[in-house]
């Protein structure tokens, strides 16, 4: 399998569990990697056989801009679950980054897989 990845997608949105954190935007960085099979679209040199970054980036943009979420874990399965759905993805590997959510410390976050090929845990 081949993968797809999109690295450091930094979407500002209303994110935490604090009244602090409700009132202001916040930044998430997202690592993904998507695995597809890519010889289709090498072949034909055809974007419409590719799973196009643009296109994943855009919809993930979209969709955590305007969510409200309490928890990064819920942004995480969230987004992991429209890459699955609406793209057709066999696996997607996701890291979420919340830079500046602890003191002292670069970044914490998630690291979440999953799909199809994924046994639920």
């Amino acid at each position: 399998m081949d993968i797809v990845f999109i690295e450091d997608l930094r979407i500002d949105t209303t994110i935490g569990i604090y009244d602090w954190e409700r009132k202001i935007r916040q930044t998430l960085a997202f690592d993904i990697e998507m695995a597809t099979d890519i010889r289709k679209a090498a072949e034909t040199d055809d974007i419409e056989y590719a799973l196009n970054y643009k296109a994943v980036s855009k919809r993930i943009i979209q969709f955590v801009s305007e969510s409200r979420f309490l928890l990064v874990e819920t942004v995480a399965e969230r987004v992991a679950q429209i890459i699955v759905e609406e793209f057709g993805v066999d696996r997607v590997k996701l890291t979420l980054h919340k830079p500046g959510a602890v003191r002292g410390s670069r970044s914490v976050g998630i690291r979440i897989e999953r799909g199809p090929a994924v046994a639920a845990g």
